[in-house]
């Protein structure tokens, strides 16, 4: 747990500094710009989500054009149940994942990302991802939706295991890596409310015996503003399993619940979710935990953004 303390404050402070090094002019851009209404043209609905990401998953926004953003996540142990408790600090104690990541709008629709996980060891560890996101078109007054479409793959660079029966095996350099591709669609009800359907499938090269390569995903979304700072996040993914893999006593739906805060460049999240793992490779086929258990986690995110290029 030191190592990573020891690494994760001073990019926290770094972050946070940075924030005083913008003139109050150049913050007044920029928070307009990240804001709401980031469209020249007066026909386009104001944004449905704050940030590129809702809790786990992508959300129907991508960065603006020529912006970059740092992004680090962390993901705790169990807050309660057989793992959580006062013994473990309610999970801070543990450390389930952490993802630090670069991302970069290219275009106003069109952004790219390059990251890497910790893994949280079930099956993965050492994960390295990439995706691109183009948003397709974006809610204005004659259509009632945004449409965005997300392509990525992670590349596990964890040592082999010696035991054939064990996933990380990897007879092959192929069965290190895993895809997936969601089509993201989103409404924005009027100045507080905005709602989300993710249909992702997610295929792993190489999975277990009671596991299945490829899967379909349902997500579900919504983001609720309560004022110009703070909004509460949520999101569900449903994984369609087939009657004889993947039993529903051992993969579980992944769930989360959020507290968005946006300041100047900043969009920071103290989130509560099921989900150990970072990325779609790992929460949508390795959830195992159960809510109903305790087994749920505290977790954050922090992303600063950067005008490398307008």
């Amino acid at each position: 747990m030191k190592p990573i303390l020891i690494i994760t404050i001073p990019l926290l402070v770094i972050f946070f500094r940075s924030e005083y090094s913008y003139s109050q002019d150049a913050e007044n851009v920029l928070i307009l710009k990240l804001n709401d209404s980031i469209e020249d043209s007066d026909d386009f609905i104001p944004k449905a989500f704050f940030s590129t990401r809702i809790v786990n998953g992508h959300s129907i926004e991508t960065l603006p054009k020529g912006y970059m953003e740092m992004r680090i996540e962390h993901r705790f142990g169990d807050i309660a149940g057989t793992n959580g408790g006062y013994q473990n600090m309610f999970g801070f104690d543990n450390l389930s994942d952490m993802r630090i990541a670069l991302e970069y709008g290219i275009t106003k629709d069109l952004m790219v990302g390059f990251g890497r996980c910790k893994g949280t060891g079930m099956p993965y560890r050492s994960l390295l991802d990439g995706f691109v996101k183009y948003r397709y078109f974006r809610q204005n007054k004659k259509m009632p939706i945004s449409l965005a479409f997300i392509g990525g793959s992670t590349f596990t660079y964890m040592k082999s295991s010696s035991d054939e029966s064990q996933i990380s095996y990897f007879p092959k350099a192929s069965h290190r890596l895993a895809y997936f591709a969601q089509t993201n669609i989103a409404h924005r009800f009027g100045d507080r409310l905005a709602v989300a359907l993710m249909p992702t499938f997610v295929h792993r090269n190489y999975v277990a015996a009671d596991d299945m390569n490829s899967i379909f995903s349902l997500g579900a979304a919504f983001r609720l503003k309560l004022n110009h700072v703070f909004a509460i996040i949520g999101e569900y993914y449903h994984v369609f399993n087939s009657e004889n893999q993947r039993p529903a006593e051992i993969y579980k739906p992944s769930m989360a619940l959020a507290l968005e805060w946006q300041t100047f460049g900043h969009n920071f999240t103290i989130n509560f979710t099921n989900s150990g793992g970072l990325g779609e490779t790992q929460y949508i086929p390795y959830t195992f935990e159960d809510i109903t258990k305790g087994q749920f986690r505290f977790g954050f995110c922090v992303g600063r953004k950067f005008v490398i290029n307008e």
